[in-house]
C-alpha cells in the first residue's frame, strides 16, 4: 500500500458518519480559505500581491508535501490552491485593500468551520485525526480530492 493510500485509509477511519463527512466537504475547503485569508492579511516583506504574501509561502510548502505524496495530488493542489489564493487576493481587493477586513472575515470563517468540524466529529464519536498527528490537517483536503478523482476515474 503506498503512504497516500495509508494516509487516506487512517483518516477516513474517523470519518464514516455521513452527516460528519456531510459537514467536511462544506468546512475543509472553508477552513483552507480561511487559514489563506488570515496568512494573507499578515503583512509582507513587500507590496502584498497575489505572489508575495504569506498565504503563497504556505501553499508553496503545502504543494510540496503533496508532490511527495502523489503527482495528481500536487497537481489538484495547485488547481485548488492557486484558486483560494486568488480568492483571497479578490477579497483583499474587493475590501479595497482592507487587511483587517479580510483577517476579520477569514477568522469568522475559520472559527465557525472549526466549531462544525467538531460538531461532526462529535456526532462520529471519534476524535479529529490530527489531534494524533498534524499531518493530517494535509490529508484531510486530500481525502477529500480523492473522491473526486475517483468520480472522474483519475489515477491518485
Amino acid at each position: 500500500m503506498s503512504k497516500i493510500d495509508h494516509l487516506l485509509e487512517k483518516y477516513g477511519e474517523s470519518h464514516q458518519n455521513s452527516i460528519n463527512k456531510f459537514i467536511h466537504w462544506i468546512c475543509v475547503p472553508s477552513i483552507m480559505f480561511s487559514l489563506f485569508g488570515l496568512l494573507y492579511s499578515i503583512p509582507f516583506f513587500s507590496e502584498r500581491t497575489l505572489y508575495t504574501n504569506w498565504a503563497t509561502v504556505l501553499l508553496v510548502f503545502a504543494l510540496v508535501y503533496y508532490l511527495r505524496l502523489s503527482l495528481p495530488m500536487f497537481l489538484g493542489f495547485v488547481l485548488i490552491g492557486g484558486a483560494m489564493v486568488y480568492g483571497v487576493n479578490a477579497l483583499y481587493e474587493l475590501t479595497i485593500g482592507d487587511a483587517k477586513m479580510v483577517a476579520l472575515i477569514s477568522f469568522v470563517i475559520f472559527a465557525v468551520s472549526w466549531v462544525f468540524q467538531f460538531v461532526g466529529h462529535k456526532i462520529e464519536g471519534k476524535k479529529p485525526s490530527f489531534l494524533e498527528d498534524l499531518q493530517f490537517l494535509l490529508v484531510g483536503p486530500a481525502w477529500l480530492l480523492h473522491f473526486i478523482y475517483k468520480k472522474l476515474g483519475i489515477s491518485y
